[in-house]
C-alpha cells in the first residue's frame, strides 16, 4: 500500500491521556443559590447597543465589536461570556475574541455552562443529523464532516471523521484554550485510533494564534481509507489538503457518476482525481485529470487502482492549469470539470477572483463538444450564485455557444446550510450542456 513519508517532528508524537487545562478564567462563577432554583453561572457580561438585538434575536452567531457598547480592556482574550441586550437582559453565551473583527461567536442562545458535556451533547446531536443522512462507520460512506463550525453551534470548530480516525480543525483562541476538553470528548464518542488536529489555516492568525499540525492521539495513521458512497477513496490526514480529502462534494461526485456515461471526461483542479474516479465508474471512456500537485496526481492513480479502474482510463498530467488552459483552444472533450480553490478569500479579492473565473470558464468552454457538458463549481462564499451565472452568461456569449442549465448542486448534506447563518452557504456547481 501507498505511504506518505513520515513527518516531522510533532507528528509522530502519541499522546494517550489528557488531562483539562480549563483555564480559570473560563470557569463560570456561580451566584448564590435562591430559595427553590439552582444555582446558575455567571460569565462575564457584554452588552449590545441599542439597536443591535436584531442579528441574535434571530439567531445569527456572530457579533462585530461595534455592536457592544463596551469592551472591558481587562477582559483576557478568549474568555466566555455571557452576551445581554441593550437593558440586560440576557440573549446567549458565547467566545469573546480580542483581535478578530467578530467580537463575540455565540455558542448557546440562552443560558449555559460550557464545559465536557456541553461540547458531548452538541457532538453527539452533530453526528446524529448525519447518522441521519446515511453516513457512519456502518454505512456505504464512512467519510463525512461530523461538525461544521456554527452551524453545529460550535463556531471555529471542524470535526471530520475518515472510518476511526478524526480529524479537527481550531479556527478561534476561545476553543484553542478548551482544546483538551474538545479531544476528550471526540473519544467518549467515537474512541477512534487516531486523532490528528490540522489547524494549520491562515485564519488562526486574525486570532493571534499559530498554525498547528500535530498527532494528538495515537500514533500518525498515515493515509486512511475510507468509503463514499460505494467508492473508495484515500485521505492523506497528515499532509493532504484541507483535512486530507474534499468532503463537501460527495452530491456532484454523485451526479457526475450519473452524467458521464460514455463520455470523454477532463477534470481540472482534480486534486486526488476523486470527480474522475466517479465519472470512470459512472462509464466514461477516459478521465483526464489535471493539477500542479504530483503527489495528489500519484494519490489519485491510487484511488483508480482501489476502484478497479484501468491505468489507461485514468489519466494524469502535473500542470498549472491556467497555464495549460492557454495553450489549448479545439472542442476535444464530452465532459469538462472546474473545481478550483477559493479565489476570492475576502471581499478585497472578489475583482481578481472574478476576473480569473471568467477566464476559465471562458477557457473551459472552447474544449466542451457539441451537447457536451460543463461542470463548473466555485467554492468562495464572496461568489454567489448570481455570480457565476453572470459569468458564465458572458462567457457563453464570448464563445459562441449556448448553455441549457441541468442542475445546480450545492455542499453535501454533512456541511448543512442554515438558515440563521447566510455563510455557511458556500459551495455552488452548475451543470450545463454546451450547445454550439
Amino acid at each position: 500500500m501507498w505511504r506518505s513519508p513520515a513527518s516531522a517532528l510533532a507528528l509522530g508524537a502519541r499522546s494517550r491521556r489528557f488531562k483539562s487545562s480549563h483555564p480559570d478564567f473560563l470557569k463560570p462563577i456561580f451566584g448564590r443559590a435562591q430559595r427553590g432554583y439552582k444555582r446558575k453561572p455567571m460569565y462575564p457580561i457584554l452588552k449590545l447597543k441599542a439597536g443591535k438585538e436584531g442579528n441574535v434575536a434571530f439567531r445569527h452567531p456572530w457579533i462585530f465589536s461595534g455592536a457592544l457598547e463596551e469592551i472591558p480592556p481587562d477582559l483576557p482574550n478568549g474568555s466566555i461570556v455571557t452576551v445581554t441586550d441593550s437593558r440586560g437582559r440576557s440573549m446567549g453565551i458565547g467566545l469573546f475574541s480580542a483581535q478578530s473583527m467578530i467580537a463575540v461567536r455565540i455558542l448557546e442562545f440562552g443560558p449555559a455552562v460550557i464545559d465536557a458535556d456541553w461540547f458531548r451533547r452538541k457532538i453527539q446531536s452533530a453526528d446524529k443529523l448525519r447518522l441521519f443522512h446515511g453516513y457512519g462507520p456502518s454505512k456505504n460512506t464512512t467519510g463525512y464532516r461530523v461538525v461544521f463550525g456554527e452551524v453545529d453551534c460550535i463556531p471555529g470548530l471542524v470535526v471530520d471523521r475518515y472510518n476511526d480516525v478524526i480529524v479537527i480543525q481550531i479556527a478561534v483562541v476561545g476553543l484553542d484554550l478548551m482544546r483538551d476538553i474538545i479531544i476528550e470528548s471526540l473519544l467518549s464518542i467515537f474512541k477512534p485510533r487516531a486523532i490528528i488536529e490540522r489547524s494549520d489555516i491562515p485564519v488562526r492568525k486574525e486570532e493571534g494564534l499559530e498554525e498547528i499540525s500535530v498527532v494528538r492521539y495515537g500514533d500518525n495513521p498515515g493515509p486512511v481509507e475510507f468509503m463514499e458512497n460505494g467508492l473508495r477513496f484515500i485521505a492523506d490526514t497528515v499532509h493532504g489538503q484541507k483535512t486530507g480529502f474534499y468532503l463537501d462534494q460527495k452530491l456532484l461526485r454523485q451526479e457526475i457518476q450519473q452524467y458521464a456515461h460514455c463520455r470523454k471526461v477532463l477534470n481540472l483542479f482534480s486534486y486526488s482525481g476523486s470527480a474522475g474516479i466517479a465519472a470512470l465508474k459512472g462509464g466514461a471512456r477516459s478521465a483526464l485529470n489535471i493539477d500542479s500537485s504530483n503527489a495528489s496526481l500519484t494519490l489519485g492513480k491510487l484511488h483508480a487502482q482501489l476502484n478497479d479502474i484501468p491505468e489507461s482510463l485514468f489519466l494524469a498530467e502535473s500542470s498549472d492549469v491556467f497555464a495549460w488552459l492557454s495553450k489549448r483552444d479545439m472542442p476535444t472533450y464530452d465532459m469538462v470539470i472546474i473545481d478550483p480553490p477559493a479565489l476570492i478569500k475576502s471581499q478585497d479579492d472578489f475583482e481578481s477572483g472574478r476576473k480569473a473565473y471568467h477566464f476559465l470558464n471562458r477557457a473551459a468552454l472552447r474544449f466542451v463538444n457539441d451537447d457536451g457538458l460543463l461542470v463548473t463549481s466555485s467554492c468562495s462564499a464572496f461568489f454567489t450564485e448570481s455570480d457565476l451565472a453572470f459569468t458564465l452568461r458572458r462567457a457563453s456569449v464570448q464563445t459562441g455557444v449556448h448553455l441549457d442549465m441541468l442542475k445546480i448542486i450545492r455542499q453535501s448534506p454533512d456541511h448543512p446550510i442554515s438558515i440563521y447563518f447566510n455563510e455557511s452557504a458556500y459551495l455552488k456547481t452548475f451543470i450545463c450542456r454546451v450547445r454550439r
